[in-house]
């Protein structure tokens, strides 16, 4: 069994599908499926998020914390995990993952950047979503999106995992066009959206060189018209 580093046992994956069932019954629009996320799944999105590299990780909804867990195992020892989630009861199971590296929020993902401050926790290297877009109004889901993509560090991963593709229309503005795969070992099949948020100073140098280039020779011949 692994060790936490608060050198307990780390427990051992408690999927709860019984109880994932009947908060999906119970609200259908919060949760995007009737039984957890399965190992398969955990590892993708894990691998794909770069997190075994991250120092600071956010999870938005956590669900029963397969997921949650999955992250822990991977991350490093000096790293922290923001997981948010809306649901009173999952929260509570969430809140039951003994890891000193985990800081766990009952609340809405809007409140993104808040949370990280309040945490002492700057931009996060990776961001890993469950929550259903495609249930949430265009305007909700556009909104958390934004403030997803600027709570993100340059070059950090975005990875979310969803039934349907309404995402990819909603986060175009915010950070263009998303890789995408098909778990196909999950209940259901599900499809993984992954980003890189673009390193704007790192892209704006070659731009800003070519400018000089092209500026500097009408300079120097402005000199020389001067007599300089």
């Amino acid at each position: 069994m692994s060790q936490t580093p608060n050198n307990k046992p780390a427990r051992l994956p408690l999927r709860h599908p019984p109880t994932f069932f009947w908060e999906f019954l119970k609200h259908p629009l919060q949760i995007g499926s009737v039984i957890p996320s399965s190992r398969f799944l955990e590892q993708r999105l894990v691998k794909t998020a770069g997190i075994a590299s991250a120092r600071t990780i956010v999870e938005l909804g956590a669900g029963t914390g397969g997921t949650t867990r999955a992250i822990l195992r991977a991350m490093p020892l000096d790293a922290r995990l923001l997981s948010i989630e809306i649901n009173a009861h999952f929260y509570r199971l969430l809140k039951g993952i003994e890891d000193q590296r985990l800081i766990a929020h009952f609340g809405n993902a809007c409140d993104l950047r808040e949370l990280l401050s309040s945490c002492g926790l700057g931009a996060a290297d990776a961001i890993i979503s469950g929550i259903p877009f495609s249930t949430m109004s265009r305007s909700v889901g556009a909104e958390i999106l934004a403030t997803i993509a600027s709570a993100l560090s340059p070059k950090g991963h975005f990875v979310a995992y969803q039934v349907r593709d309404r995402i990819t229309s909603l986060c175009e503005p915010s950070l263009g066009t998303p890789q995408v795969e098909l778990e196909l070992l999950n209940v259901p099949p599900i499809r993984v959206f992954a980003w890189e948020k673009p390193d704007v100073y790192a892209e704006a140098e070659p731009a800003a060189a070519a400018s000089y280039l092209q500026w500097r020779p009408s300079e120097v011949m402005h000199s020389r018209q001067d007599g300089s």
